[in-house]
């Protein structure tokens, strides 16, 4: 069975890239457009999802209140999430951490880096 990512990034473009690539690759994939957007399928679809993608910088809710919402709920607390966002100094990386991200890649991204990342953190 297909192992699920939800991907969450404002940017329509990065979406769509994001999903082509790790479609390619056999997951399946479920896309928000934002913090706020990405809670609600992720509740929606908390036993299938694997693994979740998110960006920092979005409207209505970003990535880091994202996380810490998630991590706050049991059924997230072990789930891995990746930062794939243009952030990438030190303290982001740091406050990312703090609010329970599993890792932190930056945009823009190769592919080929993002599928190694997803296999490594879910198979």
């Amino acid at each position: 069975m297909a192992k699920t990512i939800l991907a969450i990034d404002d940017s329509t473009s990065i979406r769509q890239m994001v999903a082509f690539t790790l479609k390619s690759a056999g997951y399946t994939v479920i896309e928000a457009a934002d913090g706020q957007e990405g809670l609600v399928k992720a509740t929606a679809n908390a036993s299938a999802i694997n693994l979740i993608l998110t960006d920092q910088n979005m409207p209505v809710m970003d990535g880091l209140t994202l996380i810490k919402t998630l991590r706050g709920m049991p059924q997230f607390a072990t789930v891995p999430i990746l930062m794939l966002t243009t952030e990438s100094s030190d303290a982001m990386k740091s406050q990312g951490r703090s609010s329970g991200a599993t890792g932190w890649l930056v945009k823009p991204f190769d592919p080929h880096k993002l599928l190694e990342v997803v296999k490594k953190v879910i198979g």
